[in-house]
């Protein structure tokens, strides 16, 4: 109920704000857990992949983002997993896994963090082969304009988001190498 309440809230402000604009949502499988791999420029993208995709996501996120009780009972009722981005977080991918194998879709940022699809961590490849979850990538445009990093305040401006199914997994590979292959999905998506 609170995650369908902010979410249209959420999609409403996207329009009005940044006149947001989504392609390849005919890509996306219907009705199966999926895992979304998407860029991360803004502190804007997990909202704005949630409000653009079709159904409900979980997500990964940064444990420092729930040292403030309030504001971490909130992101955790709307579907967030806490994450400790600076080792492998057995932990957290434990409950990605019980989701993923609930039904239930999740949205993960390959490059641990925002950054500019440089280098990616071998977390959505261990996602991708032990749940044998189809793959979603997702890449955002405009965020960074949106809310820059120290921004005090998001700015109107356009964003655009472009989603595209991920076929050529092979779950035999390594983790890393499957964790390549979605980071270069994501770095070939482009907006026409």
């Amino acid at each position: 109920m609170l995650y369908r309440f902010c979410r249209a809230c959420v999609q409403l402000l996207c329009k009005i704000f940044f006149n947001i604009e989504v392609q390849g949502k005919e890509t996306i499988p219907k009705n199966k857990a999926l895992i979304v791999a998407s860029n991360h420029i803004s502190l804007l993208d997990p909202i704005v992949v949630g409000a653009a995709f079709p159904s409900r996501l979980y997500f990964l996120a940064k444990e420092e983002l729930f040292k403030n009780k309030l504001f971490s009972l909130l992101i955790k009722n709307l579907g967030a997993v806490p994450l400790k981005r600076d080792k492998t977080d057995v932990a957290a991918m434990k409950i990605a896994l019980k989701l993923l194998k609930q039904g239930k879709s999740l949205l993960i940022f390959p490059e641990g963090g925002r950054g500019e699809l440089k280098s990616v961590k071998a977390g959505v490849g261990f996602l991708a082969q032990k749940s044998s979850a189809p793959v979603v990538v997702a890449r955002v445009f405009g965020t960074e304009e949106a809310l820059p990093r120290g921004a005090k305040r998001i700015r109107c401006t356009k964003v655009k988001i472009v989603f595209d199914s991920l076929a050529n997994i092979d779950r035999e590979e390594s983790y890393e190498t499957i964790s390549h292959k979605v980071l270069e999905k994501i770095k070939r998506l482009v907006y026409h």
